[in-house]
């Protein structure tokens, strides 16, 4: 079966760096999208962005650009996200998707990780 294993998230200070990873296994990925998502406590979950496997085309949301970037690597099944200048509102869990079809970037996600807690203090 499909799992998807956060890694990477912990405590930074504002200003600060962290990059995010998640190993997929279980499934050839060559045809997914892989999203990255968070959620922080009371609030909705939001899509950050996502990238496609087979191309690397990455599409990032207008409220993280210039500040998060998404890469794959392919030899490792690994897809990563990495946050710059964090700020304490970036504070959430961050959840890994994926999903095996469809051209959406932010929606319709079959799979979910089990999400990594970032901690941002000011």
């Amino acid at each position: 079966q499909v799992q998807l294993v956060e890694s990477g998230g912990g405590l930074v200070q504002a200003g600060g760096s962290l990059r995010l990873s998640c190993a997929a296994s279980g499934r050839t990925f060559s045809s997914w999208t892989m999203g990255w998502f968070r959620q922080a406590p009371g609030k909705e979950r939001n899509f950050l962005g996502a990238i496609r496997w087979a191309s690397g085309n990455t599409y990032v949301a207008d409220s993280v650009k210039g500040r998060f970037t998404i890469s794959r690597d392919t030899a490792t099944n690994t897809v990563n996200l990495q946050m710059n200048n964090l700020k304490p509102e970036d504070a959430a869990v961050y959840y890994c998707a994926g999903r095996s079809w469809g051209i959406s970037w932010s929606s319709g996600y079959e799979y979910w990780g089990q999400g990594t807690q970032v901690t941002v203090s000011s």
